[in-house]
């Protein structure tokens, strides 16, 4: 069987020069949840690392420097005891990972609004998504065209009551319009939206992707490629395709641990045929 023609994101891909350095291939945060939730965070921190972000660092309450500290090598760590201590540390940020195993609830939200100030482009998944549940137009007010949302079905509806009943790209296009940023709606067709009305539709998904923690590489991976200042539409279209691909490599027995490892692979496979 053929392999199909790769779209066209691939020729905005950040590939490095001969001069660049890892302060110029972007600097991603990842926001970690507590001792024990952190896994979550590691796993979209090395996604990050492996799709090219030059310098990751695990920004994380104090009680989990302990946890993660073993558990990492190249991924840096910072500890941060307040929502402007965390907004302090991610200042220098391209930017900024929140919500896998974040934690639902108000110390969620206000770190979130903290990292709204700094700048940096978010990527929002799981719990950062929740956590604004009950009002999700002050999520929306924090946002702008850069940040993406990544939510899949039930966290779309808990922030966009009803709007799956018209089907799912017009679902995910009226998200982005409303949220006024990117919206990747997850699912075995994930649906990419952004605010001024481009869509994708991705056409590579695999069911090897239905375990834990996928998503949260998915996270990593998207935030990755906007630290490297990809176009978030572009960024959120690639990822979710490299990430099927990374999957659908594997195959049978995946696990989220494997998907980062896959990626130099997929990631080789686009540098021989850009441009």
């Amino acid at each position: 069987m053929s392999r199909p023609e790769l779209p066209d994101w691939r020729d905005s891909l950040p590939w490095p020069g001969v001069e660049t350095h890892k302060h110029a291939r972007g600097r991603l945060g990842v926001v970690s949840g507590r001792a024990a939730q952190t896994g979550a965070g590691r796993l979209a921190a090395r996604a990050g690392l492996r799709i090219g972000a030059g310098l990751v660092r695990i920004l994380c309450p104090p009680d989990a420097v302990s946890v993660i500290a073993p558990a990492i090598e190249a991924v840096m760590l910072t500890s941060f005891g307040s929502p402007e201590s965390l907004a302090y540390e991610a200042r220098s940020m391209d930017a900024v990972v929140i919500g896998p195993a974040a934690g639902v609830g108000d110390a969620t939200v206000l770190n979130l609004r903290a990292l709204a100030e700094t700048g940096a482009a978010l990527v929002i998944d799981a719990d950062g998504l929740t956590s604004f549940e009950h009002f999700p137009d002050e999520l929306f007010e924090l946002l702008d065209r850069d940040d993406v949302l990544t939510p899949h079905e039930g966290e779309f509806a808990r922030l966009f009551p009803g709007l799956l009943e018209a089907g799912r790209e017009a679902a995910a296009t009226e998200a982005a319009r409303r949220a006024r940023a990117v919206v990747v709606l997850k699912g075995p067709e994930t649906v990419i939206a952004a605010p001024d009305g481009r869509l994708a539709v991705n056409d590579n998904g695999t069911p090897w992707l239905a375990t834990a923690g996928t998503g949260d590489v998915l996270a990593g991976m998207i935030g990755g490629l906007v630290a490297q200042r990809m176009d978030s539409f572009d960024a959120a279209r690639a990822a979710v395709w490299m990430h099927a691909e990374a999957a659908r490599g594997f195959g049978p027995g995946l696990i989220a641990e494997d998907l980062p490892e896959r990626l130099p692979g997929v990631l080789a496979g686009l540098h021989g045929r850009a441009g």
